[in-house]
Formats: structure tokens, C-alpha cells, sequence
């Protein structure tokens, strides 16, 4: 904590004396929180959104805790909501409507439900209290409440191989790949490399018709290998293993053939540890690429709902009429927390691998 302490209260300090805080400071300061507002508030925004009741949700109660709106059961009537009625003394009241809101609106106590009296619309508040709605995540975890369609562990499974499964095929091709391009000498070297990078600039859904009919012609359409396949080769991750390889030294390189290591052993025992930097990047692109991806997998494993990831499964809760909104913001949640472990136990990575690897 000490270390972390120092860290954040460090300044540039001013001409005159090194420890005050200076214009410099606060300028870098007031960046560094701007930004974390921007990636941090709208993470916060749905958290809170996702504990908060269904009415709350679908009315866009935009209050920060969770209120919830207190129901009684009221003889002959069942359950309804309760409103604080403030009369013209100021005398509080809980009422519930006994009619349509209207400007003059029908209420009654819940006491006395049969004795109707009208009151004007603005004096009625709802009654409320701060209840955190952990039935948005229990109900689909657990397939209650009419959700017995939404089969997180299948989704999850799904999910979990199909962002393993493709994060180490990525790594093995493209880490081939920038291997070739970096230390070998042939003929075209170049512009194999401008070709491979000239396709950032295609767009993705140019080519997804293409990639409809490979995957048709190979027969792994409607399996998780269609998904998995075409996405394996990234020109962004060639790019970046290739230009962080350059940093090698090729002369490790020929110690190693001069002691008749063969190719494929140099590139396991020197080029893949020396490379795990940009590895570990590449690993967490991948890793957030294949897990958020929703396009290329609604086309592929549409015809079978049990092959769908979790992103696909989240459209479960999405129907012609209805939409149920705090379930989808409940599983956003929840596929938001493996993405984060990841990205938590690897970003030490980061910094290292972009910094070696010439990107800005």
C-alpha cells in the first residue's frame, strides 16, 4: 500500500521546489482521471443498473442505489404498489391507486381499499425502499421465473472453448508467421508484410460472405470450428510478434544452429520464451476479440441454439414485444468478470510487449 500510495501522490513538482504540486501535475492529473471516468462510468452504470427491480429498469430510473417500489396486498385486489399521498397539511399518507393516473387520480388506503378518494396527480410519490434485485442474476442462473431457455452453462462452455481454443491457435500462427518474416532472408519478405498489414484496412463485413461460403465448403458451418478458424491468422498479430522478433538478436540464433538445434527447437526454446511479452498482449487481443464477438457467430451457429457463446445467449432476453432489460444487463455483468481476471492477471504484460514491439 505504501509503494502504491508513493506512486499515486507522486509530482513533477515546480522550478523553485521539487515536492509541490505543480501546473504539470494537474494537468496529468486531471488526464489520467478523465479518462478513467470514461472507461470506469459506464462499467459502474451497468452494475448498478443490474441489481436494481424491473420497474426501476424499465422506467430508467436513473438514481445510482436500487430502489425498489413497496407492494402490499391488498384484500380482493392482490398485490399493488404504494404511494405517499402529501395533503395540503403536509400530513403524510400511503395509498394505492385505485384507478388509471390520471391529473385527478382514484386512490384508496390499503387499510380501507373499498373507500375511494381522488387526489392530484403531483402529490403522490412512490414509497420506496433501497432493495438490491438479486433475483436479476439468480433467475437465469438458475432458471427460474420463465428463463429455463437461457442455458448459461452450456453458453459458457461454448464461450470458454471457443476463446481458448482460437487464443492458442492465434498465437501459434501468427507467432509462425512473425518467426518467418523476421529472421528469415527470402525473396518478397516485404511484401508479404505490407499485404498482411494492408488488410487492416478491409473491412470486416466485406468479407463475410466470403468466409460464409469457406466455412460452407468445408462442412464446419452450424460448429464451434467455424467460429474458431477463420478468425485464427490476425494480421494485427502478425504484425506485432514480427516486429517485437526483430529485437531478437540473430546471433542466439546461430549459436543455436551451430549446435545443430533444428528450426522448429529454435523456435520453441529461444524465439517463444524471448516473445512471451508480445504474447501475452496478443494473447489478451485475442482473448477480448473472441469472447465479445457477436457478428461472426450469430452467422455461423444461428441454426443451433446449442452451440451459441454467451453474447448470442444474451439474446435470449430479447423478444418481438418484450425486452427483459435487467436480465440483460445481470449477464452483461457476469460476462464481463472473465474478461477481467484475464486481463488482470496478464496486463503486467502489456506495457513491456507494446513498448518493445514499435507501436504508439
Amino acid at each position: 500500500m505504501s509503494r502504491l500510495a508513493t506512486f499515486l501522490t507522486r509530482t513533477a513538482g515546480t522550478p523553485d521546489r521539487a515536492e509541490r504540486f505543480g501546473v504539470t501535475d494537474l494537468l496529468a492529473y486531471g488526464y489520467l482521471l478523465f479518462g478513467v471516468l470514461i472507461v470506469l462510468v459506464p462499467v459502474a452504470w451497468t452494475f448498478f443498473s443490474s441489481i436494481k427491480p424491473e420497474r426501476a429498469v424499465d422506467n430508467f430510473d436513473t438514481r445510482l442505489l436500487p430502489y425498489a417500489q413497496i407492494e402490499a396486498e391488498i384484500e380482493g385486489q392482490g398485490p399493488k404498489p404504494l404511494w405517499v399521498h402529501t395533503d395540503e397539511n403536509g400530513d403524510e399518507v400511503l395509498v394505492f391507486k385505485a384507478g388509471p393516473t390520471r391529473r385527478e387520480t382514484e386512490v384508496a388506503r390499503p387499510e380501507a381499499p373499498d373507500a375511494v378518494f381522488t387526489v392530484p396527480r403531483s402529490s403522490l410519490a412512490p414509497h420506496e425502499t433501497i432493495s438490491v434485485a438479486v433475483e436479476n442474476y439468480l433467475d437465469p442462473l438458475l432458471k427460474r421465473n420463465g428463463q429455463e431457455n437461457f442455458h448459461f452453462f452450456t453458453y459458457l462452455y461454448n464461450s470458454v472453448f471457443v476463446t481458448v481454443v482460437a487464443t492458442l491457435i492465434t498465437l501459434l500462427i501468427n507467432a509462425m508467421a512473425g518467426f518467418a518474416l523476421s529472421k528469415y532472408r527470402f525473396r518478397g519478405r516485404l511484401t508479404f508484410t505490407i499485404l498482411i498489414v494492408a488488410t487492416l484496412l478491409i473491412p470486416a463485413s466485406i468479407i463475410l460472405v466470403s468466409l460464409f461460403f469457406v466455412v460452407w465448403s468445408f462442412g464446419i458451418f452450424g460448429s464451434l470450428w467455424g467460429v474458431i478458424i477463420p478468425a485464427a491468422a490476425t494480421p494485427t498479430g502478425v504484425f506485432l510478434l514480427r516486429q517485437y522478433m526483430l529485437t531478437i538478436p540473430d546471433e542466439l540464433l546461430e549459436a543455436a544452429r551451430m549446435d545443430a538445434a533444428s528450426e522448429w527447437r529454435i523456435f520453441w526454446r529461444i524465439i517463444i520464451p524471448l516473445s512471451l511479452p508480445a504474447l501475452s498482449v496478443l494473447a489478451i487481443l485475442s482473448v477480448i476479440w473472441r469472447w465479445n464477438d457477436f457478428l461472426w457467430p450469430l452467422i455461423v451457429l444461428i441454426s443451433d441454439p446449442r452451440q451459441h457463446t454467451l453474447q448470442l445467449g444474451l439474446t435470449q432476453f430479447a423478444g418481438e414485444f418484450n425486452t427483459d432489460f435487467h436480465y440483460i444487463l445481470a449477464m452483461t455483468v457476469v460476462t464481463l468478470l472473465p474478461i477481467t481476471l484475464v486481463f488482470v492477471w496478464l496486463q503486467r504484460f502489456i506495457t513491456t510487449g507494446i513498448a518493445t514491439t514499435g507501436l504508439k
